[in-house]
């Protein structure tokens, strides 16, 4: 049976004395090799929290986790570094000699459409191609652990659907374990093999998506899931707080 990639038990952490609340409390996950995963929870919930725990940006206090060297991180903001061209900003931090260095760079950014921007500065980038190149940054480490933080959030409609289906097919070339952090549950459902649901600290629901790809919402089984997802964090089907309105 192959070991999974990133294994927690116990993982708690809490911010502040002993008597704080823990933001993450008593945490055990696995995930395997090439899998999927989606985390979705309200806000507050401890998603950003577990994913800055997962990359190493977070110190492990209470608990265990077992976690791979290479790891890389999209973040909702590119944070590009506007003095250097767009293939040094995805070189940034590669070791070895330039020209190799850039073509590696240069390899990353033509799967994610830039090759074209590879001597662009990053303040004349759109907001898609700001976000391809944070992207293109982090395949080229050629991870072992893609960790996503709200990716697409701050981007128009439109180029959110180019980037989910981009990130789609970059897996599915590349293969890294991927740990996507999300408020929308049919992002979550066109993308992951399986979806989280983080809840005070807890994870409270742990669903497979046993859909076909490429996924669409049109999807024969796609809005039951949709459904329960929505109910797991406490929303109904129109988006509704479930609690309030049952009052």
């Amino acid at each position: 049976m192959t070991s999974p990639v990133v294994s927690l038990r116990g993982l708690s952490r809490r911010f502040g004395g002993p008597d704080e609340p823990p933001v993450l409390n008593g945490i055990d996950l696995d995930i395997a090799p090439g899998e999927f995963t989606a985390l979705l929870g309200r806000s507050g919930s401890g998603k950003t929290t577990l994913l800055r725990t997962l990359a190493g940006l977070d110190p492990v206090t209470e608990g265990e986790a077992r976690l791979p060297e290479r790891r890389a991180v999209v973040f909702q903001e590119p944070r590009l570094l506007p003095w250097k061209s767009v293939w040094q900003n995805v070189a940034l931090g590669l070791r070895g000699e330039t020209a190799a260095n850039r073509r590696k760079a240069q390899a990353a950014l033509r799967e994610v459409e830039l090759s074209h921007r590879e001597d662009a500065w990053p303040l004349t980038l759109s907001g898609g191609e700001a976000q391809r190149t944070g992207l293109a940054r982090a395949l080229v480490r050629e991870p072992e652990l893609l960790l996503l933080d709200e990716p697409f959030a701050s981007l128009d409609a439109l180029t959110r659907l180019r980037m989910q289906t981009l990130v789609a097919e970059l897996w599915q070339a590349h293969r890294p374990a991927v740990l996507l952090v999300t408020h929308d549950v049919e992002e979550a459902l066109l993308l992951a093999d399986r979806v989280l649901v983080l809840d005070g600290g807890r994870l409270s629901a742990d669903l497979p998506v046993d859909l076909p790809r490429p996924r669409r919402r049109a999807l024969p089984g796609f809005n039951a899931l949709r459904v329960k997802l929505l109910a797991s964090l406490g929303v109904d089907e129109d988006g509704h707080d479930a609690a309030s309105r049952a009052a």
